[in-house]
This record gives C-alpha cells, structure tokens and sequence, in this order.
C-alpha cells in the first residue's frame, strides 16, 4: 500500500507543518490582539508608537521559533534535501520532538499577548513603566524558548 510505504514521510511532514502552524496561529493571535489595542492608544498619543511596537513585536517570535523547528525537522530528516529514507517510527519520533514547541509555542505566544496588552494599558498611562511592561511580557518568552531547546535537541537526537 502506497500510504504505508509513505508513512514516516507522511508523519514527519504533518510533524514540520504543526510545528510551525500552532506556534504561528498563536503568535497571528497576540501580535494582532495587542496591535488592536495598541491602535487604540496611538489615537490619543502617537508619540508612543515605538515602546507599543517593541511589546506588539514579542508575542511574534513563537511563530519565527515553530518555522525554525520545521526547517530543522525537513533538515535533518532529509526531506529538504530530497534523500529521505524514512520509515512509520522515524516520522512518529520526529512527530513527538515537536510536540513541546507547538503545544507550548502556540498558549505561550497567546498569553505572551495578553501580558503584552497589560503591558500597552500601562505604557498608556506611564510611558517611563516600559521597561517593566517589556520584563514582564519576556517571562512568558522563558516558556518558549524552553520548549524550542526540548524540540531542537529531540529532534536532533532521531537516528
């Protein structure tokens, strides 16, 4: 059968596409979410654009973390460079070592969004609070950055 015989190219590229894809969503979610309040702020003091952006900006770097998991996983599998030989157990393993960065990727960048548009009301009001807004918002970041070492260094362990 077709499929079968295709199965851990088939596991290990839906593996790439949702470390990629969830990550993505999350970070679309937030950076839109505090851009829209962001906006809202703008109207009554343009003059904050550049400390509103800095914080808009952070919950997009979950996204950028999942697509660098995708090229690592098409990378390292061969199927960027067209010689992959790859069987059902090599594409689960490959589906698992992305696990940590799409599922914390993805709720890291949505709360990251919503640290960051607390952030953006207190910018609001005390524009010299920035830096404690921006401190803030990079906790949530920790998560990430975690969860894209566990996939990086699983995914780089698949013989």
């Amino acid at each position: 059968m077709p499929f079968l015989e295709n199965l851990g190219v088939i596991l290990t590229l839906l593996a790439g596409a949702l470390a990629a894809l969830l990550p993505g969503i999350g970070s679309a979610k937030a950076v839109g979410h505090v851009g829209q309040v962001a906006a809202g702020v703008l109207t009554e003091d343009p003059s904050k654009f550049g400390k509103l952006l800095i914080l808009q900006a952070l919950p997009g770097t979950q996204g950028i973390y999942g697509l660098l998991t995708w090229f690592m996983v098409l990378q390292q599998s061969g199927l960027l460079g067209g010689q992959a030989d790859l069987t059902w157990q090599n594409g689960l393993a490959y589906f698992v070592a992305i696990l940590p960065i799409a599922i914390v990727g993805y709720f890291s960048a949505v709360y990251q969004g919503l640290v960051s548009v607390a952030g953006v009301s207190l910018v609001a009001k005390r524009p010299e609070e920035q830096s404690k807004a921006l401190v803030m918002a990079a906790m949530v970041e920790t998560y990430a950055i975690l969860a894209l070492l566990a996939s990086v260094l699983s995914i780089f362990s698949i013989a």
